[in-house]
């Protein structure tokens, strides 16, 4: 027989049983109301998986007519003369400037410069690696182009460390800021750089600064994310130590958030380095010159070893300045070391002066070397590439493509790879009724989320039928879903090794570099040659394109796990597995979504790549609009990969918000 207290004690132990009924039915409550509703359009518009043409609105008449008013204005209006005029001028000086440095200091001195700031920030063995890198452009015959990649990529990654880290700042510190820029981020990583940059080419005529501003776009939104996230992870004890101390809020920023955040600063900055360089071909469709424009020329002519030796020279680039960047963050963050423990050079290059001598020898060396007459790189210090480069190729393709015992030829992957996984997807996809793709969508946004993102997501798919283009825009699903579920597999499973072992990450460190920088139209016609034109080749370029980042975000944030949380568990017998499944990997989970997000952009990001290798849809749309100068396909396409990548965003990232 129950007591009194004990009815009271069963009543009180029943409420908050009832609460969770209450809250999922005011998220189920929506999608509830939304699926009535697009049952009911699919009533009144029936037929197969095919968008309703009286649902789809054309804009390429208000598109055509944009274009034309910028042509027609371009010369006379206060807009352009009085700001984007300014604009453009501002990113020519700058880059001018720069290039006329580096001309001025001739091989000796940029190689001596690079030397003496790497041997400073980190020791012998960066300075060695940095005067090798250049020495290496010099002797592949890329000198000059070398110095022009480098004057536009100096400036461009500047202005994106500068717009990102403001952005990611503003992000940080403010979550409803972090909401409304979002999506402004997704656009500008995700509008595929062919789509914006025929709108630049309106705006700013084809040359530098058109170029410097579409890397600017798209390299900014990395260094963006990685600030907000590590401003946001700051560790509240420290936080509240600093408040109670009266600090105030500039002074908690300046000497606990961004203290705290530099970990991921310095990844924001890697990340904007490799991305920026990583467009210099892009670019050179503009008239950006450097090396882009001679990796463009080869593969023009099917040249793999000349676009293989302007490409070295890229990812050279890209490792001598994220290096360089990564010991400057080092130093500022740690201890000075004491003067009596400090060799004879390192006693003389210290402190404000140490930097003017660095200055002042790359200077002398510089003007020895004008003296001597060795300005410019010799042209009989100079190796061929290209013929071994080309012969590798043509084996390549002549024992791999069919044929190999045992596990067949890269033709038979690529088969497989498509008729297994991206035909089924493709068919499953499109066959499917519109109203019930939308509230697959819907459902799974309610529930891994909210139901406002689940509307985002549905609202963003539905856009893509009212631009018209909804069969190519579920082709380009297809390919994106199965590309971004091999990078991730792929990816989580290397990050869990470098995560465990430093000399693995190590070694795997420059590889990524390599991956990450090689503009994808340099490994492009090799993965053509080995895998055939198609959608597969289009799907390993994405994959190889995006697994750098989700590596190197996935190792971050699993390196970052607190110690003693890892002690504990190992105190308690926890197995290594049972350490990364029950500690690491919920204590990484911000990393982890921000990897999903990466492979999701990067993919849809490499989607125009695809459509030059026969993947077709929405990357061959946008593309065309290009070539031919047409704003309305190629802004449309761009749009609705924007939308694909906001859908997918929102169903993997929102369960941060529930």
């Amino acid at each position: 027989m129950r007591s009194p207290g004990d009815s009271a004690d069963d009543s009180f132990s029943r409420q908050p049983r009832s609460l969770p009924s209450v809250r999922s039915g005011r998220r189920v409550l929506p999608l509830a109301v939304g699926a009535a509703v697009l049952v009911a359009l699919g009533v009144l518009f029936p037929g197969s998986g095919n968008w309703p043409g009286a649902l789809a609105v054309d804009v390429s008449a208000p598109l055509g007519r944009a274009g034309d008013w910028i042509i027609d204005h371009r010369d006379s209006h206060p807009l352009f003369l009085y700001f984007f005029g300014h604009v453009s001028n501002a990113v020519v000086v700058s880059v001018r400037a720069v290039y006329v440095v580096l001309l001025a200091a001739g091989w000796t001195g940029v190689t001596a410069l690079a030397g003496l700031v790497a041997w400073r920030l980190a020791g012998v063995r960066l300075a060695l690696t940095s005067m090798a890198a250049f020495a290496v452009c010099g002797l592949l015959g890329m000198w000059v182009p070398t110095m022009q990649t480098l004057a536009l990529m100096v400036v461009a990654v500047a202005a994106s460390v500068v717009v990102g880290g403001l952005l990611g700042l503003a992000a940080g510190l403010s979550p409803r800021t972090e909401r409304v820029l979002r999506p402004v981020l997704d656009t500008m990583q995700i509008l595929p750089a062919f789509a914006y940059l025929l709108p630049m080419v309106l705006v700013f005529g084809i040359g530098v600064p058109a170029a410097v501003l579409a890397t600017v776009v798209y390299a900014a939104p990395p260094m963006a994310r990685l600030t907000a996230l590590g401003l946001r992870d700051a560790d509240a004890g420290v936080l509240e130590a600093s408040a109670s101390l009266g600090a105030t809020g500039r002074q908690q920023l300046l000497t606990a958030r961004l203290p705290l955040a530099r970990g991921p600063i310095l990844l924001g900055v890697n990340q904007a380095i490799m991305t920026g360089l990583s467009m210099a071909v892009i670019a050179s469709v503009i008239g950006a010159g450097g090396l882009g424009d001679r990796v463009y020329q080869a593969l023009a002519s099917v040249d793999v070893g000349a676009a293989l030796a302007a490409g070295i020279p890229i990812v050279l680039l890209a490792v001598i300045l994220d290096r360089t960047a990564d010991a400057a963050g080092a130093r500022l963050g740690a201890s000075a070391t004491p003067a009596a423990e400090q060799g004879f050079l390192r006693r003389v290059f210290a402190g404000w002066y140490g930097r003017l001598l660095c200055l002042l020898a790359a200077v002398a060396v510089a003007v020895a070397g004008r003296m001597l007459g060795t300005a410019q790189w010799p042209g009989s210090w100079t190796v061929s590439l290209a013929a071994p480069v080309n012969r590798a190729v043509a084996w390549m393709t002549d024992h791999l493509y069919s044929g190999v015992p045992v596990v067949g030829g890269t033709a038979d992957w690529a088969a497989r790879f498509t008729g297994w996984l991206l035909d089924p997807l493709r068919t499953g996809l499109q066959s499917t009724p519109w109203w019930l793709l939308l509230l697959l969508v819907g459902a799974i946004g309610v529930v891994v989320g909210t139901w406002r993102t689940a509307l985002t997501a549905v609202l963003a798919l539905a856009a893509i039928g009212v631009l018209g283009v909804w069969e190519p825009a579920l082709d380009t699903l297809s390919q994106v879903l199965a590309a971004v579920a091999v990078t991730l597999v792929l990816g989580f499973a290397i990050s869990v090794g470098a995560a465990r072992s430093a000399r693995a990450e190590r070694l795997l460190r420059p590889v990524l570099d390599v991956c990450q920088t090689m503009p994808q139209f340099v490994y492009l016609i090799p993965v053509v040659a080995l895998f055939g034109v198609g959608r597969a080749p289009a799907a390993a370029a994405a994959v190889v394109y995006a697994l750098p980042a989700v590596i190197r975000i996935t190792t971050q944030g699993l390196r970052e796990v607190d110690p003693a949380a890892l002690e504990a568990a190992r105190s308690l017998g926890a197995t290594g597995a049972q350490q990364l499944r029950q500690v690491q990997l919920p204590l990484a989970r911000p990393a982890l979504l921000l990897a999903v997000n990466q492979a999701v952009v990067l993919v849809l990001a490499v989607v125009i790549i695809g459509g030059l290798v026969g993947g077709g849809a929405l990357g061959y749309s946008v593309v065309l609009g290009l070539a031919q100068g047409d704003l309305a396909t190629g802004l449309v396409a761009g749009a609705a990969i924007v939308c694909l990548g906001l859908m997918l965003d929102r169903v993997t990232q929102p369960a941060k918000e529930a």
